[in-house]
């Protein structure tokens, strides 16, 4: 298992989890940001440290195992509290509780963190979005003055809306569409399973989508089978001249949640 780091901007750095998941560390003058913790394989903290001595602050973009695993190796971290309850199916259980005592590892408690919130770095600062969607706690956080918006899973190419909690796909288009304003303040989108970064225009193209399976232009889904049984995914387009990391652009879904 390893962490892959590839530098983004100066300060800016995607770490990938063995291919598994990704996480971010954003240096400022002051601070540094960690956005999610991947799943815990590797010791992130050591990563972190080779890249900046800098206090640090971690933020969970929402509540699965494969974003927070990784809270072990720090203090403590923020989380939306809407997904309190997520996240402690993956932390009470038995193999989680054995996979950190086996490490001499500690989870850290949560504090809150909310869209409206701002956290500054030194010289730069994140504002902080709710999407509830993917999960009832996602957030996005807007790196102003880089113009680089972190999703976290709301928005990528292989978008989960199945999963048992997901709010209806009709009422994940009108969230998409009160924060399509950001579209105009940041340039690019780094997701939680990148390897590199995407143009802000996934955005459009994935709530296009979102909207095609709300009118009911589904005729071509095929059905996706996934650990919890089997659901339906609806290709969407993107542009063309743009290259991004996944030749595949679903949204899996299930039909009675539309």
């Amino acid at each position: 298992m390893e962490i892959f780091v590839k530098k983004i901007r100066d300060g800016i750095f995607l770490l990938d989890e063995d291919h598994e998941a990704t996480g971010y560390l954003i240096e400022g003058e002051d601070k540094a940001l960690v956005i999610d913790t991947m799943n815990a394989h590797c010791d992130l903290k050591a990563t972190v440290r080779s890249l900046t001595d800098k206090p640090l602050m971690v933020v969970n973009t929402h509540g699965h195992g494969d974003h927070i695993f990784g809270n072990m190796y720090f203090d403590e971290a923020y989380m939306n509290p809407a997904d309190t309850d997520l996240s402690r199916m993956f932390l009470d259980t038995d193999d989680f509780r054995e996979y950190i005592k086996e490490r001499g590892q500690v989870m850290p408690p949560f504090k809150d963190i909310r869209g409206g919130d701002v956290i500054d770095l030194g010289g730069r600062t994140l504002e902080v979005y709710d999407v509830p969607g993917h999960t009832k706690g996602s957030i996005f956080l807007l790196l102003r003055e880089d113009r680089i918006l972190f999703a976290g899973d709301s928005v990528n190419h292989h978008l989960w809306l199945q999963l048992d909690g997901c709010p209806p796909v009709s009422e994940y288009v009108k969230t998409l569409e009160s924060l399509m304003f950001l579209e105009k303040e940041a340039d690019i989108l780094l997701h939680g399973h990148a390897d590199k970064e995407d143009d802000i225009s996934l955005m459009s193209f994935l709530l296009e989508g979102l909207r095609e399976i709300t009118e009911g232009k589904t005729e071509d889904d095929l059905p996706y089978e996934y650990f919890g049984g089997i659901a339906s995914q609806h290709p969407f387009a993107v542009m063309k001249d743009k290259e991004y990391s996944s030749s595949e652009h679903v949204i899996c879904y299930r039909k009675d949640n539309v």
